[in-house]
């Protein structure tokens, strides 16, 4: 393991004794020679930096170094240097400040290797550099680690990523639309669309379209949003087609797309997983705890209620779900997020003995237990409480699995008859299932400003395109796709419903969730998607009852025998699909029922499969699709729950 720093005796947080100072755009030359625009956070006395030597924060971002500095709020900068850091904030490769070509994810390791080691022989450093970050932010540690730096102390990995393959950049086959609407607006912000102003509205005005851009797909020469832009074009493009795990040219072994390939390279340092029961990552973090804590130490995990972002994590809400009082970190697990995250850094930097390195490993939030009325924002009263593990997944859960029967049931523990048959939904790729919400991020369309009004930034009219967390089910106005007459999703013919009797007393699941679908389709490629519903009865508040999504997942069917392994179906033949929903910990009360709700796509979360089985992201049509979910003793179908005992 990385040599840590002797203890020290106090208990306290580390306090706000000293002034700051900025050294902005100091810069540094990463091995290559390209210059990265870095800024440092130094503390300071009477407006003097201090020669220390102090630890570090590293931060590496592509959304702009000096992000939320001249806001009149106190910056990340801030409050860590008057607390006796040094603070090391960088434009990543071809963003903001920063020279050469802005490639995704590419080169985040080796330019961040050089970040950390470029910190740590700063005269006022003492060598012992953490890492932090959120998203984009928390894909560069997981890159990074992977070459060791030898100063590298500690990290805190918020909403990062694993395999960018099965899940974050695809998903199971399926393309995250998002990374398309990322490509195109922030795009806005890159150097080369400040430095052409035509370049630059071209990117706004596709942004002012960008759903009616997403049902175009696929984006031939010429007919692409990023046309004109060829390095974003590049990187976009390549991302859309690449769906096999191991194509010839090795997309999917780049270091920066997939770390969970090399997880045994990681760098041995205490780690921080954090992430939300609503958020893109979710199962990407618990994916790293799972699979690292066994090999390094000191590796923990935090599982909020979250969404994306670093404000969630102190909103008691996610989309349209209210999670109580207890759900931010402010005034339950510490003073703020930044203290939390702060007396992390104080133990492994400072060597300061807080008691961190004993606490137990994993703290989840567990949601429900509200009383389930609406609240004066109009948000389900949902609930939930915080809970300490020594485990994930939890030892005490049990896998049980509820079977899927013939008119909608579903059942624990026993398969249908011999007779159970096999239910059909029509899928039309033109018209594919509108997304309410989900566990997304990036996923932005921007809107015309307002007459006479001229935005400091084209991002600063952007919007997410679908409710980011846990929303009812059911389509209305606003909802991007829906048509008239609006209503719950499961009345569509592109969907099938399972649904348990009402409980008969309240059962928390916990854990990850699989599905296994007995398929069939008449086409020779299709996808299956699933999600996990929490159903609520109706009552005075929710008349038609509130079906609260709670996990979800989808799969594209030609991958279902392996990511590296692509075959077309046949028709009339009936396959076993398995696959991972993201995982949860949620209470179903009792007189809920547990829902799996059916389908074959959710636009614009995921692309739309054609149907045609024609190379991924370069079909020439559509066919409509008839998928049958076969549920019988010989094909039976499931959806696997952790149950924890009461």
């Amino acid at each position: 393991m990385t040599e840590q720093r002797p203890k020290q005796s106090s208990k306290q947080l580390s306090q706000p004794e000293y002034g700051v100072v900025l050294a902005s755009s100091a810069g540094m030359k990463a091995r290559d020679g390209t210059w990265l625009a870095t800024d440092v956070w130094r503390p300071a006395v009477n407006g003097e930096p201090l020669p220390g030597p102090f630890p570090a924060i590293l931060v590496r971002t592509p959304y702009g170094r000096l992000g939320g500095v001249g806001d009149g709020v106190e910056s990340n900068g801030e409050f860590y240097a008057r607390r006796g850091y040094l603070y090391v904030s960088q434009d990543v490769r071809g963003r903001f400040g920063s020279e050469g070509d802005f490639v995704l994810l590419a080169n985040e390791g080796p330019d961040g290797y050089d970040a950390v080691e470029w910190t740590a022989a700063l005269p006022y450093c003492d060598g012992n550099i953490g890492t932090m970050g959120t998203s984009y932010l928390a894909w560069v540690q997981n890159a990074l680690a992977l070459e060791r730096p030898p100063h590298l102390r500690a990290m805190w990995i918020n909403q990062g990523a694993s395999n960018g393959n099965t899940s974050s950049l695809r998903h199971n086959g399926t393309l995250e639309l998002r990374w398309l609407t990322w490509a195109v607006t922030h795009g806005t912000r890159s150097p080369e669309a400040i430095r052409d102003p035509e370049l630059r509205e071209r990117l706004s005005t596709a942004g002012r379209e960008m759903y009616e851009w997403l049902r175009r797909l696929p984006w031939g020469p010429g007919k692409s949003p990023l046309e004109g832009f060829p390095v974003y074009e590049q990187w976009a493009r390549e991302l859309y087609e690449h769906g096999d795990a191991e194509d010839d040219d090795g997309y999917w072994l780049q270091r920066g797309l997939n770390f969970e390939r090399y997880y045994d390279e990681s760098a041995d340092v205490p780690t921080v997983y954090s992430g939300g029961w609503y958020d893109s990552y979710t199962r990407a973090t618990t994916d790293n705890y799972v699979a690292l804590s066994p090999r390094l130490g000191h590796q923990r995990l935090l599982m909020g209620p979250w969404t994306h972002g670093d404000i969630s994590l102190e909103r008691r809400y996610s989309g349209d779900v209210d999670l109580g009082d207890a759900a931010p970190i402010a005034g339950n697990l510490a003073e703020s997020r930044r203290h939390l995250m702060l007396r992390w850094f104080d133990h492994w930097l400072k060597g300061i003995d807080n008691d961190v390195a004993d606490a137990q490993p994993v703290s989840i939030f567990v949601m429900g237990g509200g009383d389930g009325g609406k609240t004066d924002e109009g948000r389900l009263a949902h609930g939930g409480q915080w809970r300490s593990e020594a485990t994930w997944p939890l030892e005490q859960a049990v896998a049980t699995d509820y079977f899927l029967h013939p008119g909608g049931q579903l059942v624990a523990g026993d398969p249908a008859s011999e007779e159970g048959g096999a239910s059909t939904l029509v899928f039309d790729p033109e018209h594919p299932l509108p997304t309410v919400s989900a566990n997304t991020s990036s996923l932005n369309e921007m809107l015309e400003p307002p007459e006479r009004v001229t935005p400091p930034s084209p991002i600063t009219l952007m919007r997410v395109m679908v409710v980011q967390g846990g929303s009812d089910q059911s389509t209305r106005p606003g909802v991007l796709g829906a048509e008239p007459p609006f209503g719950p999703l499961a009345e569509r013919p592109d969907t099938l419903l399972f649904e348990t009797e009402p409980l008969v007393a309240a059962m928390e699941v916990t854990g990850p969730i699989e599905v296994v679908l007995h398929a069939s389709s008449d086409a020779p490629d299709t996808d299956l998607f699933a999600m996990v519903i929490d159903a609520y009865p109706p009552s005075e508040q929710w008349p038609d009852g509130y079906r609260l999504n709670v996990s979800d997942g989808i799969m594209r069917l030609r991958y279902r025998d392996g990511m590296a392994k692509p075959q077309p179906m046949a028709a009339g033949g009936v396959y076993e699909v398995r696959f991972p929903l993201y995982p949860t910990s949620n209470v179903f009360a009792a007189d809920h029922r547990v829902q799996l709700l059916i389908s074959s796509s959710s636009f614009p979360r995921f692309d739309v499969n054609p149907n045609t089985g024609e190379p991924i992201g370069r079909h020439t049509g559509t066919q409509v699709a008839k998928n049958s979910v076969h549920h019988s003793a010989l094909h039976p179908s499931k959806v696997t729950l952790p149950v924890v005992p009461a």
